[in-house]
Parts: structure tokens; C-alpha cells; sequence
């Protein structure tokens, strides 16, 4: 338990039902990019699998390290990487090798990374092995909004919504995973991170890179060129969600940073300073509130190609 960080009475609760033996056979984790969604499955999958009895996970036996190694063979992930979604087909496949009992451990658990990319015929495919499954089969959905899976899934499953870290349990743990990077350089990515480990990390890999993407966006905004703004949106259609999010999510940060120049605040980015030098605060910041509505929507269950044409409505280039 202790590798996921935070989420004190989430892990209380489930350290609670491992003691009693309750555990479910079906899990929804909830969270977005960077918020321990991959740990907490990790774990869970440990629990299941734990021939110590006492203190499931134990992190000693063979089962636990085989699991928590990545290796165990019967610790499942469903995804197909290739595919923008989560196909039936896919689904099909291993609702069928469910009945085939586990090989060598406790239970069967399988893993799908990215339930909120299964359409409805997947999620109903899914719907019907998850109503009866065989004693030794569970199920670990992970998904960056619950509200993105049918109500019948939901309700046959066990929420566990991921909670953002403390400032001070991020910065702790930023400085021990990075001891040579400066305090500064901590604080600085985890006041972006909105309190998620992983995607403060991210930051902080990244340094002050921006995607080529977010580059051409405030060029476009900057010079009011509606055309090459449709170019640019036109091909980020195919995107994946968790692809376009933390795209968009950049071009969040230069307008904010843009309006911060604008206050005489100091400010990193030549592509926010151009913005600010020629687009008024009120044009960045009506921008800023589409592009923040666009990931809103995205993290929904609304396609990257309607939020994208969408947005070539939204962003106003005239003032």
C-alpha cells in the first residue's frame, strides 16, 4: 500500500476489506493521467494474488513479486495500443478465456488500462461476463472519469476515485524521486501538476519543451490566422483522448501564462510572450475558457474529432 501515495482513507478501506477477505470482483479506478491509477491496480492485483494471509499485499511471496514484477500469468492486460479504441472483438477474446481456470495463481485478474475507450458494444460485451464471472475472475477497470462507462458497468463494480496529493506530499515526493533538481524546479512543476505525482514528473522530464503542436497554436492565436488554426486542429481529430488532453492542457498553460505577462507577472515562454504582446486579456481569456471546456468535455465521453471542430467555432481570433 505504501507505493501509492495519499489517498489515506481510499487505503484504510481497502486495507480493511483485504483483512476480511472481501475482495470484490470487479474494481473501478478512477483518476486522471499521472494519478496512481496503474499503482493502485498493481496492488490490488497483489492482494488477489497473496499467499501470505495476513497483510495482503505482503510483497514477499513469489505471487505478490510475480505481480508486482509485471510477470504473473495470470495478471491479464486487455488493450490493444494500435487501436484508438478498446475493440469487441478484444473483449470477446478473453470474456471466452476467463472460463479457462488460472494457471498457477489465487485468481485470474484481468487489467483493462483503458476502459473509458471501450465502445458500447465492448462495454456490453464486458457487461456480461462481469454479471456472473467464475469464482476466481476479477476485473480492474481504469478510466480518467467513471461517467465514461455504462451505468450498469458502474454499478457493478467498486468505485475508487483517486485523490489529488497535498502540496506537501508532492513536493516530498518529488524531492526524494529527484534529489538533484533544484526546490524551485519542484515547485515549479508541481504548482502545474493540479496535484497529480505522475504528471508533475512528466513536467519536470519535459523541462520547458513545448509540443510542436502547442507552438503552432500560439502563432496561430497570436497572428489571428484562422486558417492555419484549422489546419492545425484538423489532423489532432485522430488523437487519442489521453493524447489530445495534456495537449490542449499545454495550451491552457501559455494562455494562462500569456495573461500573467500581461498583469507584469514574469513568465518562461517566448510562445505566451508572443500571445501576450498581441492578443488583448480579454481574448485570451475567453480562449482560455473554451480550451479548458474542451478538456471537460474530452475527459466526458465526447470524441477528440467533435471537440476539435469545435473548437475551430470557438476560439474567436478577431479581437
Amino acid at each position: 500500500m505504501e507505493a501509492l501515495l495519499g489517498n489515506e482513507r481510499l487505503k484504510a478501506g481497502l486495507a480493511a476489506a483485504f483483512a476480511a477477505g472481501r475482495l470484490s470482483h470487479c474494481y473501478l479506478i478512477a483518476g486522471p493521467a499521472g494519478s496512481g491509477k496503474h499503482t493502485l491496480a498493481r496492488i490490488l492485483a497483489a492482494a488477489m494474488e497473496c499467499t501470505e494471509g495476513e497483510k495482503r499485499p505482503c510483497g514477499r511471496c513469489l505471487q505478490c513479486r510475480k505481480v508486482l514484477d509485471g510477470v504473473h500469468p495470470d495478471v491479464i492486460t486487455v488493450d490493444d495500443p494500435a487501436r484508438k479504441i478498446v475493440p469487441v472483438e478484444l473483449i470477446r477474446k478473453y470474456r471466452a478465456d476467463v472460463y479457462i481456470k488460472p494457471n498457477e495463481g489465487l485468481r485470474k485478474v484481468y487489467l483493462i488500462p483503458r476502459a473509458m475507450d471501450m465502445n458500447a458494444a465492448a462495454q456490453t460485451a464486458l457487461l456480461k461476463v462481469i454479471e456472473e464471472p467464475p469464482d476466481y475472475a476479477a476485473f480492474l477497470l481504469l478510466t480518467d472519469g467513471a461517467e465514461r462507462l455504462l451505468p450498469t458497468i458502474r454499478s457493478r463494480a467498486v468505485p475508487l476515485q483517486l485523490a489529488p496529493l497535498t502540496e506537501a506530499q508532492g513536493l516530498e515526493a518529488l524531492s526524494r524521486r529527484c534529489p538533484q533538481t533544484p526546490r524551485e524546479k519542484l515547485a515549479e512543476a508541481w504548482a502545474r501538476s493540479e496535484g497529480w505525482l505522475g504528471r508533475a514528473e512528466t513536467l519536470l522530464r519535459e523541462g520547458e519543451g513545448l509540443a510542436p503542436e502547442t507552438l503552432g497554436f500560439a502563432a496561430c492565436f497570436a497572428r489571428r490566422d484562422k486558417l492555419g488554426l484549422t489546419e492545425l486542429l484538423t489532423p489532432l481529430e485522430r488523437k487519442k483522448r489521453e493524447e489530445l488532453i495534456p495537449l490542449l492542457s499545454q495550451w491552457v498553460e501559455v494562455l494562462s501564462q500569456a495573461l500573467a505577462l500581461r498583469a507584469g507577472q514574469p513568465g518562461r515562454w517566448e510562445a505566451a510572450r508572443s500571445v501576450g504582446q498581441n492578443r488583448t486579456s480579454a481574448a485570451c481569456l475567453q480562449a482560455l475558457r473554451q480550451l479548458r471546456r474542451s478538456v471537460e468535455l474530452l475527459q466526458g465521453n465526447v470524441s477528440p474529432g467533435a471537440v476539435c471542430g469545435a473548437l475551430q467555432v470557438w476560439l474567436d481570433l478577431r479581437e
